[in-house]
């Protein structure tokens, strides 16, 4: 495993891995890797001959630096990770290499990225789609992956690579749970242990929408979700949207097809996000 921190470096290694007409997929991550991120790279196996992995706390997504700084991290974890899943070149830039003194050019989808959770958190999306933009460049993939968690975020980077004419595909991955049900990230290790357990509640919460979709309509399932968050007093609802699964347009009266939910929840200062794709 190559493990490179300059985009010359990174470049090469990339150029190394094409030389035999091979292909390439990206999995983009902040580190502090985990079993859901190791299910991104083993999606990234079966879609190209080669896998690159960056990690990257991006500062531009975080809308406070507090919470930037209380990013878990562990370099050599996540690097002894990737050796045993087989990736074959990791980048590790700083800051400085990623915005360089003087920078300007910033990415975003003005619609996408300002409406449901980038109403929550302002500044987020445009940061994800900078910073990505940025490392599509620097890797050139022919594929990459991203987890269907962060739902929002997976549709944003869709209509980012379609509307610049980027020349790769992006694949989105299943969210991968804990077993008791609760989204594997890595903000998990940050929640108290009675945190922890209340933060079943969004699982619990897609879990009752899920069993109320037939015959319901957007509403019914707004009420359902909130009072089931609402029964657990240390959880507060940050963000709640239904809307159109390929779309996230706004939707209205009984569901009529492939429905997208999307969760945020506040436990103390800690944010965690869920989602779940409901069918009438």
């Amino acid at each position: 495993m190559r493990i490179c921190r300059s985009i010359s470096d990174c470049r090469a290694a990339v150029q190394q891995l094409r030389a035999t007409g091979e292909t390439v997929a990206m999995v983009p991550t902040m580190g502090f890797l985990h079993a859901g991120h190791m299910s991104l790279v083993e999606t990234a196996k079966a879609e190209a001959d080669h896998v690159v992995v960056s990690i990257f706390v991006n500062p531009t997504q975080f809308g406070e630096s507090a919470d930037l700084e209380a990013y878990p991290r562990n370099e050599a974890r996540d690097l002894a990770m990737l050796r045993e899943a087989g990736v074959a070149v990791v980048f590790l830039p700083e800051v400085e290499t990623m915005y360089p003194a003087g920078d300007e050019t910033i990415v975003e989808t003005t619609r996408l990225a300002n409406m449901l959770h980038g109403e929550v958190r302002p500044g987020h999306f445009r940061g994800v789609t900078t910073v990505v933009a940025r490392l599509f460049n620097i890797v050139q993939p022919d594929v990459a992956v991203f987890g269907e968690k962060d739902y929002q975020q997976l549709q944003v980077i869709k209509r980012m690579v379609a509307d610049l004419h980027m020349p790769l595909t992006i694949v989105g991955a299943p969210t991968v749970r804990e077993p008791d049900g609760l989204a594997m990230s890595s903000r998990n290790v940050r929640l108290s242990a009675e945190d922890r357990q209340a933060a079943l509640v969004l699982s619990k919460s897609l879990a009752a929408a899920k069993a109320a979709a037939t015959g319901a309509t957007i509403a019914d399932l707004h009420k359902v979700i909130a009072d089931t968050i609402a029964a657990e007093p240390r959880a507060v609802l940050k963000g709640l949207d239904i809307v159109a699964a390929e779309t996230l347009n706004t939707i209205d009266g009984p569901l009529t097809g492939p429905t997208a939910i999307m969760i945020s929840v506040a436990f103390g200062d800690i944010l965690l996000i869920d989602q779940r794709v409901v069918t009438p």
